[in-house]
């Protein structure tokens, strides 16, 4: 059966990645300055509004897999082709971070690799790969799942638990199952969305420019919650942690408007299409290059232009680049490869 395909989801796919890379490019500048976000607000600025990275990437794959998963003839069929597409390039880079970037690591490779702790963002993997193995059980009950009022209810739930975490007290699981946790709800709005996309982009049609200004609002206030919680709390995770409610709300408003955005535009397909492609092997390979330029000449560029103003806001713009262009730049040339991709991603 031929796949299903939705243009606009390879453009969100590609800007949740180069947000994860804003997030990781900006991080570093924070860490450097240690955490002085009254000196850097750009930076945190830039930091905050790209939280939704990682919680629309869990909502765009419940929607490709709900949009294609009728071309499977069954349960095991479908795990061993989705399990092993992310599984083998997952555990190479996991022992390449290993063994040769993060060598002062010293857990146990096991538990690295179901774990994640290979490297930060790394986490990621292990979550996806339990949303993989429960999907076909949510797709059976999507019945009751679309249910406005279980639906509703969800919600809720996933809301008070992203704020029991954030506010009250961390959750003290190991992240892939405490990020599916605080995640579950994106995964499902992402699979009743792919069975709804005509309805959703009417309503955002209708609605578009409240959701602009809504999402403006959230990316305003997510930056503030992070400046103002850092400064009375003192911990770093005020600012770092996507896993909060303002950020839920944010994920889900800018999924509308992007959804709605990129299936209107006259973007020329065929490189939002390449760009979509590399998008996995770029979020392995952009940490190693993100870690290579920091040492040689990122941290020595901060200190030159951090001395002025505009030094501190032109700093992230061009670090940012540099680590998105080498990454998809090094990814285009391994894909190139005939073959290799299946091994590296």
């Amino acid at each position: 059966m031929e796949k299903r395909y939705v243009k606009s989801i390879d453009a969100i796919r590609t800007i949740s990645i180069l947000a994860v890379i804003l997030i990781h490019t900006t991080t570093r500048a924070i860490e450097y300055t240690h955490n002085d976000l009254t000196n850097f607000p750009f930076t945190l600025f830039l930091n905050q509004i790209a939280r939704f990275a990682v919680p629309l990437f869990i909502l765009i794959s419940g929607f490709v897999l709900e949009l294609n998963y009728q071309n499977h003839t069954n349960f095991w069929s479908y795990l061993k082709k989705r399990l092993s597409k992310i599984l083998l390039p997952y555990i190479l880079w996991s022992l390449i971070y290993y063994f040769f970037v993060y060598t002062q690591n010293r857990e146990n490779l096991l538990h690295v690799i179901l774990t994640g702790d290979a490297s930060y963002q790394l986490y990621f993997i292990p979550t996806l790969a339990i949303f993989y193995i429960i999907f076909p059980l949510l797709h059976r009950f999507y019945k009751y799942l679309s249910n406005i009022f279980v639906l509703v209810g969800l919600g809720v739930i996933q809301t008070s638990l992203l704020y029991w975490d954030y506010v009250i007290d961390k959750f003290e699981y190991p992240d892939p199952i405490r990020i599916t946790i605080l995640s579950f709800f994106f995964f499902i709005i992402g699979i009743i969305a792919a069975r709804n996309k005509n309805r959703i982009m009417e309503v955002v049609k209708k609605w578009r420019y409240y959701l602009i200004l809504v999402t403006t609002i959230l990316g305003v206030y997510i930056f503030l919650e992070g400046k103002i919680g850092f400064n009375i709390s003192g911990s770093y995770l005020a600012f770092y942690s996507q896993w909060r409610p303002s950020v839920f709300f944010y994920t889900l408003t800018s999924f509308l408007v992007l959804f709605y955005a990129f299936d209107k535009s006259r973007l020329q397909f065929a490189i939002v299409e390449r760009f979509s492609k590399l998008s996995y092997l770029v979020f392995f390979i952009h940490v190693i290059i993100l870690e290579v330029l920091w040492k040689y000449t990122g941290h020595n560029l901060f200190n030159f232009l951090s001395g002025n103003d505009l030094g501190k806001i032109v700093f992230d713009p061009i670090f940012f680049a540099f680590v998105a262009t080498m990454s998809f730049t090094i990814a285009y040339l391994i894909h190139k490869i005939p073959h290799f991709s299946k091994l590296t991603g």
